[in-house]
């Protein structure tokens, strides 16, 4: 039988064994946590980083992004300035061409000939035998003593009888444009022909011949003052 100092003995045995147990448990837990935390942490850190580094990206992107936009808003303005300025140099050479049509109208012996010459294109095109002719009220004269030359050249040449031409005196074609009137309705000459129940209309004024050549050659002008390119 133990006596009561080797039970005391024993008892301190078990308790010493138990308390360094529990101590090396403890460390155990505490160097696992330990590294527990610090996987976590770096985690975390890299996790960060790599949020840092994201939204830089992005916002260098998007940088990127409204730069380009910029210079294509810039670019898409210069090409508009570019296209305007061409478009007014177009226009205003068209303008020009327009005063200078107004200078014919002067000559009469030669804006006489003009005048047969487009009556007579106009019923070629019509191809009608009765007519409606309007002019400006300041031609007026000038086109009466070239309608029968007019008619019969037409015969002639489309090999039909003279054809009815009935000059209008009710309505004229507005007057060449004025330093007072520069905005309103205006008319640098020639003559427009319809057929007798206005269904047929040939319009042969000098401003409508102007536009349809200068749409003709739109084309040609453009390469020959912009280049290739612009045209």
């Amino acid at each position: 039988m133990m006596n009561d100092g080797d039970v005391v003995r024993q008892l301190k045995q078990m308790t010493d064994f138990i308390r360094q147990e529990a101590v090396e448990k403890a460390a155990e837990i505490e160097a696992a946590a330990a590294e527990e935390f610090q996987i976590e942490k770096l985690q975390l850190v890299e996790a960060e980083k790599k949020r840092i580094r994201q939204e830089y990206e992005r916002k260098e992107k998007q940088g990127d992004i409204e730069k380009k936009i910029k210079y294509s808003k810039q670019l898409h303005a210069a090409q508009i300035e570019v296209l305007q300025a061409q478009d007014d140099l177009v226009k205003s050479m068209m303008e020009a061409a327009g005063k200078e049509l107004l200078y014919i109208s002067r000559d009469h012996h030669a804006y006489k000939n003009l005048l047969r010459i487009l009556i007579v294109q106009s019923l070629l095109r019509l191809k009608e035998s009765a007519v409606i002719l309007r002019c400006r009220k300041e031609d007026r004269e000038l086109v009466e003593s070239v309608l029968e030359s007019a008619k019969k050249e037409y015969a002639d040449k489309a090999n039909v009888y003279p054809p009815e031409i009935v000059l209008d005196r009710n309505v004229y074609l507005p007057s060449a444009p004025s330093h007072y009137e520069a905005h309103g309705p205006s008319c640098k000459g020639g003559v427009v022909l319809a057929s007798r129940d206005g269904k047929i209309v040939c319009e042969n004024t000098l401003d409508a011949r102007l536009e349809v050549v200068f749409r003709k050659k739109l084309p040609e002008i453009r390469r020959s003052l912009f280049g290739q390119v612009a045209a």
